[in-house]
């Protein structure tokens, strides 16, 4: 089967796929209409799926190696004001990073592989996967079996992006870190609440924060290896409900990020130490508790070379190699390449116009869907050499 070729007629599906799962955007691990509208759609397209913890899972095929096709289904906490028709219904949930290509991707291939079943030569198993936002959804489906029965030997997953930047890019990191780690932290400081004007008697959990805060910036002036690259940020600092009146607690959250992993643990341990001890030193306390910790995204540079030499033979109209790419955002698809051979790729989706101006989390953000047929054919494509060249023999 020629899948480009294929992808291009069924491509109407595919958009109308991905309007549906934009215009009703959910977020988080439960993504009830989501994961009916999957179901719905794997079954119409003569599969057979079954949920997964929070996502959604299927299988083509017969026997022999397995690989994993992934794709998030997961929206944004937002408010989307990019103007398009299909926007969002819900107020609070809005599909600004793309995963909503994915999915719908992710189906038109299902239904190009189920058309062609018997050609192939091993098993292809689907991941509609909730909760990437919060580094949730992978563990979620990974406790709950994904990658066992049957057994996952490799996995690939596409990610839209859009911007100032034509159709047909495809960004790959075959040597280094393709996306940094996220160790998401909540510093809580205990003091003790006391009139403003009486700052003496108590002990104020605010002027801890504050020298916390700062304390935790030296890990990356003083600490870190400049070789590394390092980032920590605290995006929450909240306390207090009047201004003449210290309060008990103060929280801090924030992230710790880096494309290293043993800058990673040196930093998780001593934000906790700073933390701590920082408190002790104005007699409060801190207790620090892990949001999310997601290792940094390394894909298998054997597969992710064998992928790319896969997407040239498709010799799809201005598909282009964009290698070396390393971003410092984070993607929990990183615990799966930590257990399988995975190659994770950027496909450009932007725009050579205004409408490529805004970034991925941006309410204003727009996508072109001139991609949709790129994504499914390259998941089906290379799914089916993968399996044919690591055919049992």
């Amino acid at each position: 089967m020629d899948y480009y070729k294929r992808a291009v007629e069924l491509n109407d599906d595919t958009v109308a796929n991905r309007r549906y799962i934009h215009e009703n955007a959910e977020v988080g691990l439960e993504l009830p209409n989501t994961v009916e509208y999957i179901m719905k759609k794997l079954e119409e397209y003569g599969l057979k799926p079954e949920k997964c913890g929070h996502g959604v899972t299927a299988t083509v095929g017969r026997g022999g190696k397995v690989i994993l096709l992934r794709a998030d289904m997961d929206a944004l906490p937002m408010t989307e004001e990019s103007g398009e028709s299909f926007a969002s219904k819900n107020k609070n949930a809005a599909h600004c990073c793309g995963h909503d290509f994915h999915a719908a991707m992710l189906l038109t291939a299902a239904k190009m592989l189920k058309e062609k079943e018997e050609t192939l030569e091993g098993t292809v198993k689907f991941m509609f996967q909730p909760a990437e936002e919060t580094f949730e959804g992978s563990k979620n489906m990974i406790a709950n079996g994904i990658l066992e029965n049957p057994k996952v030997d490799a996995a690939l997953a596409y990610h839209v992006s859009p911007g100032r930047m034509p159709i047909g890019l495809y960004m790959y990191n075959d040597k280094d870190t393709m996306m940094y780690s996220v160790d998401g932290f909540k510093i809580t400081i205990t003091g003790k609440g006391s009139h403003g004007a009486y700052p003496h008697v108590g002990v104020d959990p605010i002027n801890i924060g504050v020298h916390i805060h700062l304390a935790l910036q030296e890990l990356i002036a003083r600490e870190s290896n400049p070789s590394h690259a390092c980032v920590l940020t605290v995006g929450q600092f909240q306390a207090g409900t009047a201004a003449n009146i210290i309060p008990d607690t103060a929280v801090l959250q924030g992230t710790i990020r880096t494309n290293n992993t043993e800058a990673r643990k040196l930093l998780v341990q001593r934000m906790k130490e700073v933390a701590q001890r920082t408190a002790a030193v104005y007699n409060g306390s801190a207790e620090i508790e892990m949001i999310s910790e997601v290792p940094p995204l390394i894909c298998n540079p054997q597969m992710t070379d064998e992928i790319v030499s896969y997407m040239e033979e498709m010799q799809i109209p201005g598909l282009t190699p964009y290698p070396g790419v390393s971003a410092s955002a984070s993607e929990d698809f990183a615990v799966i390449a930590e257990k399988v051979p995975s190659t994770f790729m950027y496909l450009s989706a932007g725009f050579m116009n205004e409408r490529g101006d805004y970034p991925a989390h941006h309410p204003k953000v727009r996508f072109n869907e001139d991609v949709c047929p790129i994504g499914a054919a390259a998941l089906a494509y290379c799914a089916t050499k993968w399996l044919h060249n690591h055919r049992e023999k």
